[in-house]
C-alpha cells in the first residue's frame, strides 16, 4: 500500500512537471546549446548582408542580440568565425567557435549552390551536436508539392496570423551577399581571427538566460516564420562528402558537457522571459514610435528643419510678389537698401504723377506757360519717375532737384517784384509753385 501511494505521488508530480514544462518551453525549445543561436535570425542577417566580412561582424555584435552561445562555459559569449569553403559552384560557409587554443566547434553551415540556369538555393544547417539531426532552415520557396519537415514546425504551425512570403531561387540569387560570393573577383573569405586573437570591436558579454533570449526574439516570429521554414534534407548533393566528412569540426568537450547537463542552467529562469520582452521594447522603441505616430526624435528634427526651409521659401516668394517685378536683391545684408529703394521708387512715382497733374491743370488755366519752364518740369518728372538703383542715387537726384527748385524760386521772386502784366506774373508764380512742389518732393525723396 505504501509503495502504491509513493508511485501515485511520483506519477502525479511527473504529470505536473510535464505541464509546467509545456508552459515554460514553447515549440521552439530544443534543450540543446543551439537554442542560444537562433538560426532564423541568422538567416535573416545573412540575407541582409553585403559581404561575409560584414556578416561576421554583425553576427558578433552585442546589439544584434543573435549570438548568445557560451560553449566552453567561461560565462562569456563565444566569438563565431566565418569561413567559406568552395567546391565548384557550391559554397559551404561555416560558422565556427573557438573553445580554447586547441579546440573548435562548428555551430552551423550555409550551403549555397548555383545551378546552370543562374538560380541559387541556400540552406542553413545547424550542427547535429548543437541542434540535433536535420535541423535545416531555408527560405520559403515557391515550389508547390513539397512537404516541409513535420518534426519541427515551430511557431508557423500554431500562429495563423503569420503571412507567408514565398520566394524563388532566382530571387535568392539576387541577395547582396550571394551576388558577392559569385563575383569573378571574389576571394574566398576566411576569418582572420582565432582563439585569444580577436578584432578590436569584439568585447564579449555575459550570455542571457535562454528565456530572456527567447522573450526578445519572440517579437520577430512573424517575420521569421513568414519568410523561412524548416526542411528535412540537404538540397546540396555534396554536403556529406564535401563538408560533413572533410571539413566539419566538433569538440568532445561540448558533447561531454551536453551529456553532463552543464547547459541546463541556462533554461532555469522562465520568469526572465518578460525581461527579454522588455529589452525588445526598450531597444526598438524608436521603430515602434515611427510606426504609430510617424514621428520620431530624428523625424521631428527633420520636419522642423523642413518647415523652416518651407517658411523661408514662402517668405522669399511673398517678398518677390510684393516687389511687383522689380529687381529686389535677396541678400540679407542688402535688405535695408532694398526697402529704401522701394520707398524712393513709390514716392517718386506718386510725386511725379502729382507734378504732371499740376502742370496740366496750370497749363489749361494760363495757356501761356513758358516752354522752358515746362521742359524743365518734364525733365524733373522723368528723373523722379525713374526707379533709382540705390538710396545713394536717390539722394543725389534729390539734391540736384533741390538746386533747380532754389533757382526757380529766385526767378519767381524777381518776376513778382518787377512790374509786368498779370498774366506773366501769374505764370511766374505758377512756375515757382511748380518748382517748389518739385523741390519738396525731391527733398522728401532724398530724405527717404
Amino acid at each position: 500500500m505504501k509503495k502504491l501511494v509513493i508511485t501515485s505521488t511520483l506519477a502525479l508530480l511527473t504529470t505536473v512537471w510535464s505541464m509546467v514544462g509545456a508552459q515554460d518551453f514553447p515549440d521552439e525549445y530544443l534543450g540543446l546549446p543551439g537554442d542560444n543561436l537562433n538560426l532564423y535570425a541568422t538567416m535573416k542577417l545573412f540575407q541582409e548582408s553585403e559581404t561575409l566580412e560584414s556578416f561576421e561582424k554583425n553576427l558578433n555584435d552585442e546589439n544584434s542580440r543573435i549570438n548568445n552561445l557560451d560553449l566552453n562555459g567561461d560565462n562569456q559569449v563565444d566569438y563565431i568565425m566565418v569561413i567559406d569553403y568552395i567546391d565548384g559552384d557550391v559554397h559551404s560557409i561555416v560558422l565556427r567557435a573557438a573553445l580554447n587554443k586547441d579546440e573548435t566547434q562548428d555551430v552551423a553551415v550555409f550551403t549555397v549552390q548555383r545551378v546552370e540556369d543562374g538560380s541559387v538555393q541556400v540552406q542553413l544547417v545547424g550542427d547535429e551536436a548543437l541542434y540535433g539531426k536535420n535541423y535545416i532552415i531555408e527560405p520559403i520557396y515557391a515550389d508547390s508539392g513539397e512537404t516541409p519537415n513535420p518534426g519541427y514546425i515551430g511557431n508557423s504551425g500554431n500562429n495563423s496570423n503569420v503571412e507567408v512570403v514565398r520566394t524563388t531561387t532566382y530571387e535568392v540569387a539576387a541577395w547582396p551577399v550571394v551576388r558577392y560570393i559569385y563575383l569573378p573577383t571574389y576571394v574566398s573569405w576566411h576569418s582572420s581571427w582565432y582563439w585569444d586573437y580577436y578584432p578590436s570591436y569584439w568585447n564579449p558579454w555575459r550570455p542571457f538566460y535562454w528565456h530572456t533570449y527567447y522573450g526578445y526574439h519572440y517579437n520577430y516570429h512573424n517575420h521569421y516564420y513568414g519568410h523561412y521554414r524548416s526542411w528535412n534534407y540537404n538540397r546540396c548533393n555534396n554536403y556529406n562528402n564535401f563538408y560533413y566528412s572533410n571539413i566539419r569540426t566538433h569538440s568532445s568537450n561540448v558533447r561531454a558537457r551536453i551529456n553532463n547537463g552543464n547547459y541546463r542552467s541556462t533554461y532555469s529562469r522562465p520568469d526572465l522571459r518578460k525581461d527579454g520582452e522588455a529589452l525588445y521594447s526598450r531597444t526598438n522603441s524608436g521603430k515602434n514610435a515611427r510606426s504609430r505616430n510617424n514621428v520620431s526624435v530624428d523625424d521631428r528634427r527633420g520636419n522642423t528643419s523642413k518647415s523652416a526651409k518651407s517658411r523661408s521659401i514662402e517668405s522669399t516668394r511673398s517678398g518677390a510678389e510684393r516687389s511687383s517685378g522689380t529687381n529686389v536683391t535677396r541678400k540679407t545684408k542688402d535688405s535695408s537698401v532694398t526697402r529704401g529703394t522701394e520707398n524712393v521708387r513709390k514716392s517718386s512715382k506718386v510725386n511725379g504723377s502729382r507734378n504732371v497733374e499740376k502742370n496740366t491743370s496750370v497749363k489749361q488755366k494760363t495757356g501761356n506757360a513758358p516752354k522752358s519752364s515746362t521742359k524743365v518740369s518734364n525733365r524733373n518728372v522723368s528723373k523722379t519717375s525713374e526707379a533709382p538703383r540705390s538710396v545713394r542715387s536717390g539722394r543725389t537726384s534729390g539734391q540736384s532737384q533741390t538746386k533747380s527748385a532754389v533757382s526757380s524760386r529766385s526767378s519767381g521772386s524777381q518776376s513778382r517784384s518787377a512790374v509786368s502784366s498779370g498774366n506773366s506774373g501769374s505764370s511766374s508764380r505758377s512756375s515757382g509753385s511748380r518748382s517748389s512742389s518739385g523741390s519738396s518732393s525731391s527733398r522728401s525723396s532724398g530724405r527717404r
